[in-house]
């Protein structure tokens, strides 16, 4: 299981098991919060506790960060999927480096294509540093 917590320890998320990458994304939102996102579903793979304030990107995605420390811990979407469930990412740079340094980084075009593209064979250390 994976643990991250913002900056004043006040949000919390868990993800369990192992992630198979972490998202790397250039739209116009990621690439501002320099995040690396792990996907799941709410209250399945993916936890998260603690008191939120949200940024509503579109009718999409809401982003969710602390109110104390403003650091960006998840988006979540605005609507269920057709097995009800939430889809939710949650940002790695808030776990411990050593926990999610080797996860390989997969890049996503959310600027001009929607496209996912080739691994590099870089992976999460390779950002932190």
């Amino acid at each position: 299981m994976l643990e991250g917590t913002c900056l004043c320890g006040a949000l919390h998320w868990t993800y369990s098991g192992e992630p198979d990458g972490a998202t790397a994304c250039n739209c116009t939102a990621c690439r501002r919060y320099g995040v690396l996102w792990a996907y799941d579903y709410e209250d399945v793979g993916i936890k998260v506790s603690g008191v939120t304030q949200t940024f509503s990107r579109g009718r999409a995605l809401e982003f969710h960060f602390c109110p104390t420390c403003a650091c960006i811990a998840f988006w979540r979407s605005k609507s269920l999927d057709e097995q009800g469930r939430r889809r939710i990412a949650v940002n790695l740079r808030l776990a411990e480096p050593d926990t999610v340094a080797q996860i390989p980084i997969d890049h996503f075009d959310g600027l001009d294509t929607f496209d996912d593209l080739p691994r590099d064979g870089r992976c999460v250390a390779d950002y932190l540093f």
